[in-house]
């Protein structure tokens, strides 16, 4: 998408918002609630919405409990991922999904010991299984004989 294009779906709750003319105060409320969640800021092409980033501990931005949870199993799954290397793009993509997969795995079980909620301990077992599934079939790959 290129740049005005951005800038014209940034301002699109804003001409909407021109365009109502008054009537009734809620839906003014509401419409102006929109426009200012929605508004973007176009930035070398990134876009960033209105939400604040800052943090009061020196911490990383946005983190609460349920983010803190989750740092040391997100912080080995990429040095993990950094780690790993193959001689090939095969053989490094496989190596590096092992490692993603191990990630998704060790977040899985945050939330099973952390979770109290039915649907997300069920989605949280099914990605254990599923992933250590795909790790096995990924670890049973060889890579096909070049002659």
């Amino acid at each position: 998408m290129t740049r005005p294009r951005l800038v014209l779906l940034a301002a699109l709750p804003l001409l909407l918002t021109a365009c109502d003319g008054g009537g009734d105060p809620v839906q003014q409320a509401l419409m102006e609630t929109s426009s200012r969640n929605q508004s973007a800021t176009v930035v070398e092409g990134a876009v960033s919405g209105p939400e604040d980033h800052s943090t009061h501990d020196g911490g990383t931005p946005g983190a609460g409990a349920g983010d803190q949870a989750f740092a040391a199993s997100e912080a080995e799954m990429h040095r993990l991922m950094s780690a790993a290397s193959g001689a090939t793009v095969d053989e490094a993509y496989v190596a590096k999904m092992i490692a993603h997969h191990q990630g998704a795995i060790a977040m899985a079980e945050v939330a099973l010991s952390e979770s109290r909620d039915p649907e997300v301990r069920r989605m949280a077992q099914g990605v254990i299984a599923a992933q250590t599934r795909e790790i096995a079939e990924m670890r049973a790959w060889r890579p096909a004989a070049t002659d």
